[in-house]
């Protein structure tokens, strides 16, 4: 059997994270996904998905650290039905994704500015995903396209600052005759 989803999208929220009695770091948060297409009458459809996220150990505290509500991702997991008693009794489930893989695809300096949520917002139709339109707006840094049509950052800055040499410091002459030499 294989149980394997791919998702890129935007954050919802930021990550919520706490820890088992092990230690071991859990993450929670929503993406937001979403496609176009037009439909056999030539209107132009627009469908959101709304999504849970569950990051285990070493990712939860990546994301937690670096990734905010409004931040692209790229995510492979795999689907989960929960399945809960709520508090009138009724019974309740949804599916999630337990997060396998986590790529981030904003920049660095996006990722780094917490007031920055990266063209999000609430509106989610409004985004661009599925429609083809991988054009990096920021223009920095330059970004190819992986294998699911979305943009991949370099694994290198492409425009290195050539580092210059730090200054040494001069040593002043000092005019001394040879007679004043006591050797």
């Amino acid at each position: 059997m294989y149980n394997k989803v791919v998702l890129v999208g935007n954050l919802t929220r930021d990550v919520e994270i706490r820890y088992s009695q092990s230690g071991s770091a859990i993450g929670n948060v929503g993406i937001a996904t979403s496609r176009k297409w037009k439909s056999q009458t030539g209107e132009q459809k627009d469908e959101v998905m709304f999504i849970d996220l569950t990051f285990f150990g070493r990712t939860a505290e990546i994301a937690n650290q670096y990734l905010r509500k409004g931040s692209k991702v790229l995510v492979d997991g795999r689907l989960q039905l929960q399945q809960w008693t709520a508090q009138d009794g009724s019974k309740r489930s949804k599916h999630a994704i337990t997060v396998e893989n986590l790529q981030m695809l904003d920049s660095k300096a996006d990722s780094m500015n917490p007031n920055h949520n990266n063209g999000y917002d609430q509106q989610a139709s409004q985004n661009n995903y599925g429609t083809g339109n991988t054009q990096n707006t920021n223009n920095y840094p330059p970004q190819e396209n992986n294998a699911y049509g979305q943009p991949q950052a370099p694994q290198q800055p492409a425009y290195a600052q050539p580092q210059k040499p730090a200054p040494q410091p001069s040593v002043p002459e000092i005019d001394i005759d040879d007679d004043e030499i006591p050797f």
